[in-house]
C-alpha cells in the first residue's frame, strides 16, 4: 500500500472534516504523545529555534500555547500527510480510532463512518482487524465501489416486478449521482425505506409512523429472521453470517446519517462544503446492496 491513490482532494476533505467539526484527532492524548506512537519525534527537526526536536516544538505550540490550527498536522512538512503514501496516511487515520486514543465506541464509529465516506471513491475503507480485550483495532483495506454496478443490479432485480415507484427511485439515483449528489443520497435513503415498508406490508405487519431508518431496517430484518440473535450458534458459518448482518446494519445507519447531514430536505450551515459524486456513490452502493439483499431474501421465503 505504498502507492499514492488517495487524492489530495480526499485528504483535504478529511482535513476539513477535522477542522469544521472540531474533532480532536489525538483523542484523549496530547498531540506529541499521539504522534510519538507513529513517529520518532526526537529524531525530527523543530520549526521553533527554542527547541531541538519536533517533540518539544509540538508540545510548546499544541500543549503549552495551543496556537496552531486544529488540522496543522496535515500540512506540516515533517509529516506531509497531504502527499504521503497511502499506507502512511491510512495508518494515521486508523490510529485516531485506537482504544488508547478514544474510549467512546459511539465516537469511534461515527468517525470511522466519516472516514469511510470520504475514502470510498479512492478505493479504501477502514475496518476492524483484531481486538485488544473487547476493543477493536482498525486497519485499512482496498475496496471496489461502482455506483453503476449497484444500479444495474437494482434494475435487474426490479425490472420484472410491479414496482414502478422503486424504479422511479432507481432512475432518479442514476441521473443524480454525478449532477446532484444530495438528491442521490436522499433517494438512496428513500429506496431502503420503500423496500422495507413494502416487505412489511406484504407480510401484513404494522409499521410505526415516523420510524427512523435504522429501526425500520431492524424491524424488517427481524421479520425476515435475519438478526444475529435469530441465528443458532451451531449453524454452519453462523459467525460469518453475523458479521455480514452487523455490517449491513452499520451501512444502513451510515446511509441514515448521510441523509440527516447531507441529503435532500435539510438546511445546511454556511460552513457546509456540500458533498460530491463520490459521497453519493457510497450512499447509493450501500442502499442498493441492502435493498437487493432484503428483497431477494423476502422473495425466496415467499416462494417456499
Amino acid at each position: 500500500m505504498t502507492s499514492i491513490k488517495i487524492t489530495e482532494a480526499t485528504r483535504r476533505d478529511i482535513s476539513d472534516l477535522i477542522l469544521i467539526e472540531n474533532i480532536a484527532w489525538s483523542g484523549r492524548l496530547d498531540e506529541p504523545e499521539f504522534l510519538s506512537r507513529l513517529y520518532n519525534l526526537k529524531e525530527m527537526p523543530s520549526t521553533d529555534s527554542r527547541f531541538d526536536d519536533a517533540y518539544g516544538d509540538i508540545w510548546q505550540h499544541q500543549v503549552n500555547n495551543y496556537d496552531w490550527d486544529a488540522d496543522w498536522v496535515f500540512t506540516d512538512f515533517r509529516f506531509d500527510l497531504m502527499h504521503a503514501p497511502d499506507d502512511v496516511f491510512l495508518r494515521f487515520l486508523c490510529e485516531t480510532l485506537h482504544p488508547v486514543v478514544r474510549t467512546s465506541q459511539e465516537e469511534i464509529e461515527k468517525l470511522k463512518q466519516a472516514y469511510n465516506l470520504l475514502l470510498a471513491n479512492d478505493g479504501y475503507e477502514i475496518v476492524p482487524k483484531t481486538k485488544i480485550g473487547n476493543r477493536e483495532l482498525y486497519a485499512a483495506r482496498q475496496i471496489a465501489l461502482s455506483a453503476e454496478l449497484y444500479i444495474a443490479s437494482l434494475k435487474k432485480e426490479f425490472i420484472a416486478a410491479d414496482a414502478s415507484y422503486v424504479n422511479t427511485q432507481i432512475t432518479r439515483m442514476e441521473s443524480a449521482v454525478e449532477n446532484d449528489p444530495g438528491l442521490a443520497i436522499g433517494t438512496a435513503k428513500e429506496l431502503v425505506e420503500t423496500v422495507c415498508k413494502t416487505i412489511l406490508e406484504e407480510r401484513g405487519k404494522t409499521i410505526e409512523s415516523n420510524l427512523e431508518l435504522p429501526k425500520l431496517v431492524k424491524q424488517t430484518a427481524t421479520e425476515l429472521k435475519l438478526t444475529p440473535s435469530d441465528i443458532p450458534d451451531e449453524a454452519k458459518a453462523s459467525e460469518s453470517i453475523k458479521r455480514l448482518l452487523k455490517n449491513l446494519a452499520d451501512i444502513t445507519y451510515g446511509v441514515a446519517e448521510l441523509r440527516n447531514s447531507y441529503g435532500t430536505g435539510h438546511g445546511k450551515s454556511a460552513k457546509s462544503r456540500g458533498l460530491s459524486s463520490r459521497h453519493a456513490k457510497l450512499a447509493v452502493g450501500a442502499a442498493s446492496t441492502l435493498a437487493i439483499f432484503l428483497v431477494e431474501t423476502h422473495s425466496e421465503q415467499i416462494k417456499q
